[in-house]
């Protein structure tokens, strides 16, 4: 996934202050160098600039061991959460928050119980 903010300085902190994604690698200098965050399956670089506004079908999946424990660390690192966490109807617990130019981040706790985490065979 490829992200082209507004404020590549300040989504940097976000995503690597706030979020505390691990750097996977870096690139070019300056304000607008790349850098390239692990998501465990995949990857996410912040680099470049964007002058428009954040796209409305944007949304970024992330999974977490404990959803309510990332909603207490989010909320007192500042992070706007746009909704606090849910269990939904298909069983898995969800949070919604915002990026600095308000792409919006589901954070996803999958219950042990949950069929995604059933693999027959296994």
């Amino acid at each position: 996934m490829l992200l082209r903010p507004r404020d590549p300085d300040r989504s940097r902190a976000f995503y690597g202050g706030t979020l505390g994604l691990e750097i996977s690698r870096e690139f070019g200098t300056g304000p607008e160098r790349g850098t390239v965050y692990f998501l465990g399956g995949g990857f996410l670089e912040v680099s470049g600039r964007s002058e428009g506004d954040a796209g409305p079908t944007l949304q970024l999946w992330l999974q977490v061991a404990d959803v309510r424990a990332a909603h207490a660390e989010l909320t007192a690192a500042g992070a706007e959460v746009l909704r606090p966490p849910v269990k939904e109807p298909w069983g898995l617990v969800e949070m919604w928050i915002a990026d600095p130019d308000g792409h919006r981040l589901v954070l996803v706790q999958v219950p042990d119980d949950h069929p995604l985490r059933y693999r027959p065979g296994i």
